[in-house]
């Protein structure tokens, strides 16, 4: 409380605030607790709208939301718009299909269109006035105060506090505005001078006090004794004192938030108990970090393109192995459990904050795409075609171009070696997928392996054109590798892997170099999918033109 004791605290919060006439009651009637199911878990995302969504507001939208489905609770967004410098058009349109994309859903909140729900609005800058109610409360009981310290006064507090090496901060001696007479505030109140709404503190940085976070456990944590900001000049609230308000009216059981605010946690817990109310439960989410050298960092806007999750959509990496990726970050036994139930549905999956790491989490990148190419090996042919489709007409139109024209050359090539017990595993993201498949296409065939040079090019033309004096496209594949062998055979090659390596040095190469040499014709590659298949699949007169084309060049 105020030193002053003769201040008139109702008067002074009516000099302030003249046209609040709503009261703490009113909202507390406008916004009842929530009929949910005992255990039912209230959770919000409520990020800032700069335009920037990050990786992790997906593990903090993922826990929520799995925390919030599993309990039969409610998932809500919140847009905290409260800085309008750093607001940025169509970010929460993106901020919700990103998050949409990965299976984030909300039952309420903002929208890009507006609100859905009882307990908006949902946006900061549009509850100035349910704000401006509980600080006048808070004025009235001598909790706030307002201050007329100009940035030139605050900056030689500053100094005086640098020069000192005490902490930097508004309070106690350095609080030149906490106890001020109401003549002196009506007098510049009556002047027209900016003021800010402070908390007036009653805390102590020598005293400490027993915290139990949801993932940290118990925490030590200090007191607050700075006079923070509630309200800026504009009557716009800080975000401290705005999540207070909004996640008791919100009726939030649980914040899911970065452990970059355990700092702020003794502020927001003292605003809490100044306002009367319960705190949610805390869940303080440990850093995604990556390895530098032989240290560990955070993983950094500037430095990382993978903190983005536009990153992903960018790369093509599928939704289900992003999203599996994250659940294995989130609980440490998902992997088993993902073992065991290899096709469930992750939501299946009890998630469970306990199994929370507490410090955070190493990004493992080959992690996530072997994760990815194991889930691009489950999907059909179909299925891969869609996607890469879906992806290419955003990031790459000259590709869908191609896929569209040739559908069936496309489907053809996926389905090698997929929907079989061991899948070929080539495909990890589908940027993959033009460098997988797109030699079966002109505009992308080219010669990237050439012959080795100590092979005769009149064998290999020898090769090539006894190749298609017998080329049957109805062929099976038993009669065409016959053929194959046959060749071999013909120009001193062994057409038997057994018989080269009992003999090497009795034949001049073996059956396996004589499908090399027609595989670089038709595929430009040393290395291709199976390639009986993927003659199948680009037509006989492709095959044909080809290899023709590569005797001319042999000539």
């Amino acid at each position: 409380m105020s030193n002053n004791a003769n201040i008139d605290y109702t008067y002074l919060a009516n000099l302030l605030f003249p046209d609040v006439t709503e009261t703490e009651a009113d909202l507390e009637e406008r916004y009842p607790p929530r009929n949910l199911p005992v255990g039912a878990v209230v959770s919000r995302l409520a990020p800032s709208p700069t335009g920037f969504v990050h990786l992790g507001n997906l593990v903090q939208g993922m826990t929520s939301e799995r925390l919030c489905r599993q309990s039969g609770g409610v998932l809500f967004l919140r847009i905290e718009d409260t800085d309008a410098k750093r607001e940025v058009k169509g970010a929460v349109d993106a901020l919700i299909k990103g998050l949409s994309y990965y299976g984030i859903s909300f039952d309420e909140g903002a929208t890009a269109n507006g609100d859905v729900g009882n307990y908006g609005p949902y946006r900061q800058r549009q509850r100035k006035d349910i704000y401006a109610v509980f600080a006048k409360k808070l004025v009235c009981e001598g909790k706030a105060y307002p201050c007329f310290a100009t940035e030139e006064e605050l900056e030689a507090i500053r100094a005086e506090q640098t020069k000192a090496k005490v902490n930097l901060g508004y309070y106690g001696p350095y609080a030149k505005w906490r106890d001020r007479s109401i003549d002196e505030i009506k007098e510049k109140l009556d002047a027209g001078v900016p003021w800010v709404l402070r908390f007036r503190s009653e805390g102590s940085i020598q005293n400490k006090f027993k915290f139990n976070d949801l993932i940290k456990g118990t925490i030590d944590v200090t007191e607050n004794d700075i006079d923070h900001i509630l309200l800026k000049s504009d009557g716009i609230p800080t975000y401290h004192f705005a999540h207070v308000v909004d996640d008791h009216l919100m009726r939030t059981t649980h914040v899911v938030r970065g452990d970059e605010w355990l700092p702020s946690l003794p502020f927001h817990l003292q605003l809490f108990a100044a306002l009367g109310w319960k705190p949610p439960k805390y869940l303080h989410i440990g850093p995604l970090m990556k390895m530098e050298g032989e240290s560990k960092r955070k993983l950094s806007k500037r430095k990382d393109p993978e903190l983005a999750i536009s990153y992903y959509a960018r790369e093509g990496f599928t939704k289900e192995a992003v999203r599996e990726y994250i659940m294995t970050i989130l609980n440490s036994n998902y992997e088993d459990w993902r073992r065991a139930n290899p096709a469930a549905d992750y939501t299946e999956f009890k998630f469970s904050y306990k199994k929370m790491n507490p410090a955070g989490s190493l990004f493992d990148a080959a992690k996530l795409r072997d994760i990815s190419k194991n889930v691009v090996a489950t999907l059909s042919a179909r299925q891969v075609y869609d996607e890469t489709l879906a992806w290419a007409d955003e990031y790459d139109p000259d590709f869908a171009r191609v896929l569209r024209q040739n559908e069936k050359t496309a489907l053809d090539m996926l389905s090698i070696g997929r929907g079989v017990p061991k899948p070929r595993k080539d495909i990890t993201v589908w940027s993959d997928v033009k460098g997988y498949i797109g030699f079966a296409f002109d505009e992308y065939f080219k010669i990237e392996d050439p012959y080795p040079e100590e092979t005769d090019k009149d064998i290999i033309k020898k090769a090539l054109t006894s190749f298609l004096d017998t080329y049957d496209y109805s062929d099976t594949q038993e009669v065409w590798f016959s053929k194959i062998k046959d060749i071999a055979a013909a120009i001193g090659y062994a057409p038997d892997m057994k018989l080269y390596k009992q003999n090497p040095s009795a034949y001049a190469g073996n059956v396996a170099d004589v499908a090399s040499m027609i595989r670089i014709a038709v595929t430009g590659r040393q290395n291709s999918p199976d390639l009986y298949a993927v003659m199948r699949a680009i037509g006989e007169e492709n095959v044909r033109r080809r290899i023709n084309k590569m005797i001319k060049c042999l000539s």
